[in-house]
């Protein structure tokens, strides 16, 4: 059929071929098997490794957090997870200890944290289905630079845009993976696609890859209407996955004047945008709220049952 879903298969995986080179042997699902050459995709690896350790530590952080902070009701957490104050003591970003208190590794905590189940989960499916997958077709090394850096990108944007929160969530680097297929799409648009069978697979893989970024891409940004959502923070990480993903996946055109033409521009826009926007949040003009320092005291003007269980446990103050 014209419209066949490719197959995919290690790119270092079992390969033997007929005398007319139409038949390769793969590893499927169901074992080793015959398939058609123009259904197999070359992958680097069989298996997203990182994707399933982050989600795995985010997990293990989740349940640690809830054993020891307790859970939240649900008109004060509808996450269905600890009390505010935990996230901030366990890391989460918190614009007035990051610029005042010099607690600069809360740029990076906050990809390991969750406000409860049903952020967990959300953000853990799409780390372990389209973020595994990307993971397989660039190689462990690429995915993690984009989703390092495109978490540190969203917490930064986060700090200037939205000083008043604690946030949480590895949703900013998942954006990241989605502005790194982005530019992956970018980079390798220049490709011709009739070279041979690979990049003809390749190119129809990575199209059905566009549109379905590009839904989750417009589902964020219309989520990020919603109050408590970080929309700065997805924001930050798309932006900064598309401009690092430009400079990782410049060598993919054959032409060394588009290879030179993507990685000035991932260099520029990587530059540009991390130093402008740290030279903006170390201004000073930040307005920064000082209630912040007192997470706990903060919520408790709110709610008069609110139990600051996981702050007193740190302090050494709890029974």
């Amino acid at each position: 059929p014209a419209h066949r879903r490719p197959f995919v298969r290690r790119s270092d995986s079992f390969d033997s071929r007929s005398s007319q080179g139409s038949k390769v042997v793969g590893i499927t699902m169901h074992g080793i098997a015959d398939v058609e050459e123009d259904d197999v995709y070359l992958v680097k690896q069989k298996y997203g490794y990182l994707s399933i350790f982050f989600s795995l530590v985010q997990t293990i952080v989740l349940v640690v957090m809830v054993y020891e902070c307790g859970i939240a009701p649900l008109r004060i957490n509808p996450m269905v997870g600890p009390y505010p104050d935990a996230l901030d003591t366990w890391g989460g970003k918190n614009s007035l200890l990051i610029l005042e208190d010099g607690e600069w590794w809360r740029l990076a905590t906050p990809i390991l944290l969750h406000a409860g189940i049903i952020h967990l989960f959300c953000n853990i499916s799409v780390q372990l289905e389209t973020g595994a997958f990307f993971e397989r077709e660039w190689g462990s090394t690429t995915w993690l630079v984009i989703y390092l850096s495109s978490a540190l990108g969203s917490s930064i944007l986060s700090t200037c845009a939205m000083p008043n929160s604690i946030s949480v969530g590895s949703s900013g680097a998942v954006m990241g993976l989605f502005g790194g297929k982005l530019a992956e799409v970018f980079c390798r648009s220049c490709e011709a696609t009739n070279t041979s069978i690979q990049a003809r697979i390749g190119h129809e893989v990575r199209m059905e890859q566009l549109n379905g970024v590009l839904c989750s891409v417009i589902l964020v940004a219309l989520m990020s209407f919603i109050p408590f959502v970080d929309w700065a923070a997805h924001l930050g990480g798309l932006v900064a996955g598309v401009t690092v993903g430009w400079m990782l996946f410049s060598s993919s055109p054959k032409s060394y004047i588009f290879m030179a033409l993507w990685f000035c521009l991932g260099s520029i826009g990587t530059v540009a945008y991390f130093t402008l926007s740290l030279r903006y949040m170390t201004s000073g003009v930040i307005e920064l709220p000082e209630e912040l320092r007192d997470v706990c005291g903060y919520y408790k003007q709110f709610f008069e049952d609110y139990e600051c269980n996981c702050m007193q446990l740190h302090n050494g103050d709890g029974d």
